[in-house]
């Protein structure tokens, strides 16, 4: 088996990941609601998890995920966000790469990790909130209102920041165990134990 990424990887990666963003831009719709959007992550690392699972039963090469973290930062910044996305996504694409790497793409504890490790990609989307709050604060307030930013306002601290990457982390690791379970004919087939 060769180590390059060929036409058919390529293919996987660009259906795979138009999946997660739009399960990721239609969940992201719901943060129009102050405290909805400050659990965004944990609800994006519940709803990812059975699409990246059943991902993963087609991923043998070194680079898939990263490459599908890569387009999935892009995206974000094409859509609004700032460049961070593309710097988390991809790094932490690129961990999750590794991980499944030393299970040699057939360990179901690394493929679960690594679904954890993930999906806190998407905390790029949120950190300049946290970095820059003075800035973001104003620019809600401007598109979204006062009370929305009232309400906002009292979590975007670095303990709420800290509280929410161990969140995510965790509903990362709960919903590929989920999907482990759903998708098990699938595992099988592609010889994850």
């Amino acid at each position: 088996m060769s180590e390059r990424l060929n036409v058919k990887d390529l293919i996987t990666v660009g259906i795979f990941s138009v999946i997660i963003i739009v399960l990721v831009f239609i969940f992201g719709m719901l943060g129009y609601i102050p405290i909805v959007m400050l659990a965004l992550p944990i609800i994006a690392a519940l709803v990812c998890g059975i699409p990246y699972m059943l991902f993963l039963t087609r991923v043998n090469k070194f680079g898939m995920v990263t490459l599908m973290g890569l387009i999935l930062g892009i995206v974000m910044f094409l859509s609004g966000h700032t460049w961070v996305p593309i710097l988390v996504f991809t790094l932490c694409a690129f961990i999750a790469d590794c991980i499944l790497k030393m299970g040699n793409y057939s360990s179901l504890k690394n493929s679960i990790i690594s679904h954890g490790v993930f999906i806190l990609g998407i905390m790029g989307n949120m950190l300049p909130f946290f970095i820059l709050r003075d800035f973001y604060m104003e620019s809600m307030r401007t598109s979204m209102g006062a009370d929305y930013v009232n309400t906002v306002a009292p979590f975007i601290t670095n303990e709420f920041l800290i509280v929410l990457i161990i969140l995510t982390f965790i509903c990362g690791l709960i919903s590929a165990y989920i999907g482990k379970i759903v998708l098990k004919k699938h595992f099988e087939k592609a010889g994850i134990a």
